[in-house]
């Protein structure tokens, strides 16, 4: 297929993921939304993975969708695949202009990188954040080995290693010197939010919204979200006058939950601060329009996408400067980024807590800017480029 100009489509494209499970978070959510966007827009998508527990049923049972391709199980230790089993994947590879890989740990994504190689088909490698500064401090000298053996040549194999904003790259960057870094939000499904169902639901599910303000987190419970640093916060704004409702919305690590719950109960704060689970559906987008601010105190994100949700539907977002988009959101009026600690968050939510009209303008704004600059058209647009070139050799 001639790709010398970006307007030839369309494209035959993969994605692989090893486990398509939304209980591991944004990335393979973003997958999904991904396939199902380049499908719509007439490209070639087959969705590859081991493990196909949340690719939609019609996808596989009614071909309606992207092309669904289930390798079985790594049968080799550290997650690899015996050669027998990649014969369909080889296959497949005969096929494409292009394949996209997510994550640099997967050892099977160093597999699919050198058949890729081999087979003369481009690929590009989305980081997932993984590579950022702390996710390197988290067993760094086992990744470090890593890149060394496989990793980099994966990386610098790759057409583009794909980050999702310009503070990834700048991370990540030092980690694939001879590679190239490209950069493009994740693509969001926006359709759940042209019309919003209003803060009711929740109000009517949750009757604590009704006593005082609401601080909302909502994501995956884990040790790097820093929901610890939330807690204290909310303890010194009621020590300080300005008691506040918190919000915690997920599910995650256990542990976790329970070193959560017995901080509660040391600080005197049982009454006001409530772990509901899992939060989906038309409830989830209601509790955001609820709540008076969104906070996630985490330690590293490299999108986010809870944050863009909360903005989405007109909730004001507070996270930290570790957050690899904290300057976009920051940027278009819709939320602060703040260290991550209980007095610097204090210091940057008593004046929103004291400012009704403030929420009520930074909410227009971050919703605004997210409809515009995140919107599937011009995203998609964005990632149907950067494939173009990849399958061009540019």
């Amino acid at each position: 297929m001639d790709l010398s100009s970006q307007e030839t489509f369309p494209l035959r494209i993969a994605q692989y993921m090893h486990r398509v499970d939304f209980e591991d978070g944004g990335p393979p959510r973003a997958v999904v939304d991904l396939s199902r966007v380049l499908h719509e827009r007439g490209h070639e998508v087959t969705l590859v993975t081991t493990d196909a527990r949340d690719v939609p049923e019609e996808w596989n049972n009614q071909g309606s969708g992207p092309e669904v391709l289930v390798l079985p199980q790594p049968a080799l230790p550290g997650s690899m695949f015996k050669a027998a089993q990649l014969a369909p994947m080889k296959d497949l590879l005969g096929r494409l202009d292009v394949m996209q890989l997510h994550g640099p740990w997967e050892r099977a994504n160093a597999q699919l990188g050198k058949l890729a190689r081999a087979a003369r088909v481009p690929y590009v490698i989305s980081l997932r954040g993984m590579l950022d500064d702390w996710c390197m401090t988290q067993g760094g000298l086992k990744k470090r080995l890593y890149l060394k053996l496989a990793g980099r040549k994966l990386l610098e194999g790759a057409a583009y290693v794909h980050c999702t904003a310009d503070d990834e790259l700048a991370q990540s960057g030092k980690w694939f010197p001879r590679g190239r870094g490209r950069v493009v939000p994740n693509l969001i499904d926006l359709e759940p939010y042209g019309s919003l169902p209003g803060p009711e639901e929740a109000r009517q599910a949750y009757s604590f919204l009704a006593d005082g303000p609401t601080l909302l987190f909502l994501s995956r419970i884990h040790v790097k979200k820093g929901i610890e640093h939330l807690i204290e916060a909310a303890r010194r704004l009621g020590e300080s006058g300005t008691p506040v409702q918190v919000a915690i919305a997920g599910s995650g690590d256990d542990d976790y939950v329970d070193k959560l719950r017995q901080q509660v109960e040391s600080a005197g704060l049982g009454e006001r601060v409530h772990f509901l689970g899992h939060v989906g559906g038309s409830l989830k987008y209601s509790l955001y329009q609820a709540a008076d601010v969104f906070v996630l105190p985490t330690s590293q994100e490299n999108f986010g996408f809870v944050q863009f949700e909360a903005m989405a539907c007109g909730t004001p977002v507070m996270t930290t400067n570790l957050v690899d988009t904290w300057r976009e959101i920051v940027d278009s009026g819709g939320g602060v980024a703040v260290d991550q600690n209980a007095a610097a968050i204090v210091a940057g939510l008593q004046p929103l807590l004291d400012q009704p009209e403030q929420r009520e303008v930074m909410g227009r704004l971050g919703r605004e800017w997210v409809l515009k600059e995140l919107a599937v058209d011009t995203i998609a647009g964005r990632l149907e480029a950067m494939y173009t070139d990849a399958a061009a050799g540019l």
